[in-house]
């Protein structure tokens, strides 16, 4: 019985210490294996936040993050959210914008000038600014960019540009080839209704009764209207300068075949406007003899993001489209 118990006593303690031995063995191999991936993923997710390129400014070298996760900006929103960039804050009046308020939803208001408080909040890993006001105070949170208005003068400069600032280079080629493509679209649908040699002409008017003519690349969808579709400026506006303000008397000489026009009355006063359309020289205007006097919303068409000259765009051709079949029903 004895014999028999020391049996059973010893077949116990070896299982034990085989248990015991494999154990040892195993275990730091697994270890070992579990750290070597958690450490790779580690360093990598390290890698992807912490590297950095120099970005050449007109306030000198900047270091900006490869791939910025979280951007401020006053007035670049619709030039960054273009190229696929995350915006969490952005100035007032990107929330009026028809284009790109959708894609805003999660954004936070920033005040302008840029309130200083509530970007150091948004924790950003990136800053872009078109105004230097707080400049070196935003530099003091995160790496702040200073992208003068007019850096860019064309939709592909622009477009280029952001897609660098966000180091997303593929967004920023797809939503050329889209672009292109829509262009491409709108003057074929223009093609059977407009004549070669007609002239479309952007024209503001103020609250204070002011009234100006745009070229092709200050807003109101002249980059729509003019690059584009590739349609005519008027003849006394061959672009040399993108923004001309006009009295009435010389407004028939900047006339063109296809008026539109904006006006810019935030109190919404109406006044003058219906000055405008009741003088006898507005009156007299070809364009409306012809019905092809548009008036457009202000806050659609002063926009000139890429998101927005893409929506101009159908608006345009939808407007033409349209005003040929009426008028010749």
């Amino acid at each position: 019985m004895m014999r028999k118990h020391r049996y059973i006593m010893m077949t116990a303690m070896l299982f034990s210490l085989v248990f015991v031995l494999l154990a040892c063995s195993k275990t730091p191999e697994n270890a070992s294996s579990v750290d070597t991936e958690k450490g790779a993923e580690e360093s990598e997710t390290v890698h992807q936040s912490d590297a950095t390129r120099t970005f050449e400014t007109v306030k000198g070298p900047v270091e900006i993050p490869e791939k910025p996760l979280r951007i401020v900006t006053d007035f670049y929103g619709g030039e960054l959210l273009s190229v696929g960039a995350n915006v969490v804050g952005v100035e007032p009046t990107a929330f009026d914008n028809p284009f790109i308020k959708d894609l805003l939803k999660d954004a936070v208001e920033i005040g302008q000038p840029v309130n200083v408080e509530k970007v150091l909040g948004l924790d950003p890993d990136l800053i872009v600014v078109m105004y230097d006001e707080n400049y070196e105070q935003l530099s003091e949170i995160a790496p702040t960019l200073h992208i003068p208005y007019g850096t860019a003068t064309s939709i592909q400069e622009t477009v280029a540009l952001f897609g660098d600032i966000t180091g997303n280079h593929e967004e920023a080629e797809s939503f050329m080839r889209k672009f292109d493509q829509k262009a491409k679209e709108g003057r074929e649908k223009l093609a059977d209704i407009i004549d070669a040699d007609e002239t479309f002409g952007i024209y503001e008017l103020t609250d204070k009764g002011e009234l100006w003519i745009f070229g092709d690349n200050a807003g109101r969808g002249g980059q729509a209207l003019y690059n584009a579709l590739e349609l005519k400026l008027p003849h006394k506006n061959e672009n040399e300068e993108q923004t001309l303000q006009l009295s009435m008397e010389v407004l028939p000489d900047y006339a063109a075949d296809y008026m539109f026009l904006t006006t810019y009355d935030p109190e919404k006063k109406g006044e003058a406007l219906k000055n405008l359309k009741d003088s006898s020289i507005w009156q007299g205007l070809d364009a409306m003899q012809n019905n092809q006097v548009f008036y457009n919303d202000f806050d659609t068409f002063y926009r000139y993001d890429p998101l927005a000259i893409y929506g101009q765009i159908d608006l345009f051709v939808n407007m033409l489209i349209d005003r040929h079949q009426e008028n010749n029903e």
